[in-house]
């Protein structure tokens, strides 16, 4: 049945943007983070990959969540030459998420969430529309 395979598509679709919002809610909560001590690296920022898989049981391609990915993008630094991490010039090293990206790849996340949800919601008043009309 098609609408069943495009109900296996929303749900696929459901999860992975789950684990994308996860992701980025991890990021704004360390965004503020800093190295411990000087030799070390702050929070590093988390880009969730996405990957297709074919189910071919039920010959239908879906959505996962893939491999959770490190932002490569440099370090800030900020001078704080109180600060027990700070190196011998005094700067500190500063994690390399920016809030308001994480809030705007939220966003984004949120609708296509709402969007694969509005698209299970339809699939399932279509089978039942379907399977009243054969009673």
């Amino acid at each position: 049945m098609d609408l069943q395979k495009a109900m296996m598509a929303s749900a696929s679709g459901l999860r992975a943007q789950s684990v994308r919002m996860r992701i980025i809610s991890e990021n704004i909560a360390n965004q503020n983070s800093v190295a411990s001590s000087p030799n070390e690296d702050p929070y590093r920022r988390k880009i969730v990959t996405f990957q297709t898989e074919m189910d071919r049981a039920n010959g239908v391609e879906l959505v996962r969540a893939g491999k959770i990915a490190f932002d490569q993008k440099e370090f800030s630094n900020k001078y704080e030459p109180g600060n027990p991490a700070a190196d011998e010039a005094g700067y500190v090293k500063q994690s390399n998420v920016n809030g308001l990206v994480e809030m705007m790849d939220m966003r984004q996340a949120q609708r296509t969430y709402q969007s694969n949800l509005n698209a299970l919601e339809a699939s399932r008043r279509m089978a039942t529309m379907t399977l009243d009309l054969l009673r």
